[in-house]
């Protein structure tokens, strides 16, 4: 049976309703919005507006994994988001923060950080060390093929979805042979990392398999290239930063299919259409 509740490090988060995950990118190469937010100052203004916008989870990131992104030293991904997480824990709402590096994850947890969203999922040595120590931190476990350097010269093979499933269970089980209370895990299955045009939309229409794990499910589809692969115009893709319809319809789609947590840019109009999205369920209820 699904599990309604993320227990964090500060917050119990409801999942019974859909949650929105805002991106706060404090890198100068994010494929969206990489420079828009690089200086603490800026990106905490960033968080604030997307609280404003109805944001119910930030998560902050200081290394683009982009495909083909190159990987960023220790102490300048350090250096890029610890001051933001320090100031961002006093927002009063679930900090979340995006890094595979063991020493960031301890880092930002011992100045409050709520959740630790790995693309790696936990694969780095020494990370789930770090996990299984906190009593109480979240943790989104993400399948990504290969590595940012490679993952989409060469992507999966075959049908991805029950590859994409054993992954997730397996890196779920290990947690939890260790100490891990199934509250403190959300599974992605990981849109865009590793996955071809079509193998991404049979992961969305697919999905239930991902819930019938009894983990919830965390998407990520915003402003991802898929969409721009499946909106694309006499030749013409639009930008990332073009394609907020596209995402707001995926976070849609994903949230209609069971997800829990939506990871986007756009945050104040796939709130809106969530609204509408759950105005539709709670008529339902009563018809």
């Amino acid at each position: 049976m699904l599990h309604m509740f993320w227990q964090t490090t500060r917050f119990r988060i409801d999942l019974s309703s859909p949650k929105v995950m805002g991106i706060v990118n404090v890198t100068p190469d994010s494929f969206s919005d990489g420079g828009r937010h690089d200086s603490a100052f800026k990106a905490l203004r960033h968080c604030e507006q997307l609280l404003r916008d109805g944001a119910d989870i930030l998560d902050i990131g200081g290394e683009s994994t982009r495909p083909g992104s190159p990987a960023v030293p220790l102490a300048e991904e350090l250096a890029r988001v610890l001051p933001l997480v320090r100031e961002a824990v006093k927002l009063q709402m679930p900090i979340s923060v995006d890094t595979y590096k063991p020493e960031v994850m301890q880092a930002v947890l011992d100045v409050g950080a709520d959740i630790i969203n790995d693309v790696w999922a936990l694969r780095q040595p020494g990370a789930v060390e770090v996990i299984v120590a906190h009593p109480t931190c979240g943790v989104c476990l993400m399948h990504m093929h290969r590595d940012p350097q490679t993952m989409q010269s060469a992507p999966m093979s075959g049908v991805v979805l029950p590859q994409v499933v054993q992954f997730l269970t397996d890196a779920a089980s290990q947690l939890r042979s260790r100490g891990v209370d199934a509250e403190r895990l959300v599974l992605d299955p990981g849109i865009g990392f590793g996955k071809t045009v079509a193998q991404n939309f049979s992961l969305l229409a697919g999905q239930g398999a991902l819930l019938a794990t009894g983990y919830p499910v965390l998407a990520g589809w915003s402003r991802k290239s898929s969409l721009g692969a499946v909106t694309q115009h006499q030749g013409a893709v639009p930008e990332p930063a073009d394609r907020k319809a596209a995402s707001v319809a995926a976070a849609l789609l994903a949230v209609d299919r069971g997800a829990r947590v939506v990871r986007v840019h756009d945050v104040r109009e796939t709130v809106q259409a969530l609204q509408v999205w759950q105005a539709m369920q709670a008529s339902a209820l009563t018809a």
